[in-house]
């Protein structure tokens, strides 16, 4: 546990205990590292799906390797010189002591804070069951304890074989509640339908705080509905990877119509140079 790691912990902490809700925007590289800080942001993440995929790989089956991933979060945190939570998908492995591995390779890295998913990496059975789920995240949290921020995540919304939605959410929540009780210290379930369950998941969990990702699934309420329901942490996920992706198919379909001009769209590699030559 470097001392650069540890500040970063704690001002990583210290953002999940204001006032006020933040996001947490997530990058892949140096470049959007350093755009998302000129931005304004005050932490960063890491997404196993922007990895993978500016990688050539698919976000499943741990196509991309521990060291790959928390390599990844270490580049972004040094770049930046900002706290950094590493996606870091299921712990990178079937057992608990897997997830402490990937909990002391993070605080090696010099990562504030990580995730461990109840995913298994087995895209015909993709979650955990409910107890092996909650002791993979006690193991984690007792690596973690007071060195990195733990955020224990249920996929159940992703990837979950229940059909109907009182008792997805339910499971949800039996999750996210064993986790903070496991010692979580951040709680976290991906594509929450509406204002209601995430409203139903931070009751859950309180006072422990609540990642959503970017809002209810499918739709965009403003900050200030999020703070109202409780939402501390607003993760993006890879929007912004397939945005910027999105915004350099639109530009290559112009150039290579020749529209030479639409070439010059963008940040000066000028100012890389600048940022990276400090």
């Amino acid at each position: 546990m470097s001392a650069v790691q540890a500040s970063a912990y704690r001002a990583f902490r210290a953002l999940h205990e204001a006032p006020e809700p933040f996001v947490l925007a997530n990058a892949w590289d140096a470049a959007s590292a350093i755009v998302l800080r000129e931005a304004g942001f005050q932490a960063l993440a890491t997404s196993s799906a922007a990895i993978a995929h500016a990688l050539g790989r698919a976000d499943v089956a741990h196509a991309v390797s521990r060291d790959e991933a928390v390599a990844n979060g270490t580049l972004i945190a040094r770049i930046s010189g900002l706290p950094v939570n590493g996606d870091l998908e299921d712990g990178f492995g079937p057992s608990p002591e897997d997830c402490a591995a990937t909990v002391e390779a993070a605080i090696a890295g010099g990562l504030a804070g990580l995730g461990i998913e109840d995913t298994t990496a087995n895209p015909d059975d993709p979650i955990h069951g409910f107890e092996t789920a909650v002791a993979r995240v006690a193991v984690a949290a007792k690596a973690a304890k007071g060195r990195i921020l733990l955020t224990g995540r249920t996929d159940i919304y992703l990837h979950g074989r229940l059909e109907d939605p009182l008792a997805r959410l339910d499971e949800a929540i039996r999750r996210l509640t064993a986790f903070a009780d496991a010692g979580a210290d951040v709680l976290y379930a991906p594509c929450l339908p509406d204002l209601d369950a995430i409203r139903k998941v931070v009751a859950a969990v309180a006072p422990k705080p609540v990642n959503v990702l970017i809002g209810p699934w499918g739709q965009f309420v403003p900050m200030e509905e999020l703070a109202a329901a409780g939402v501390k942490r607003v993760s993006l996920g890879s929007a912004l990877f397939s945005g910027a992706m999105g915004h350099l198919g639109r530009v290559a379909a112009r150039v290579a119509e020749g529209d030479l001009a639409a070439s010059a769209e963008g940040m000066s590699p000028l100012k890389f140079n600048a940022i990276f030559g400090d």
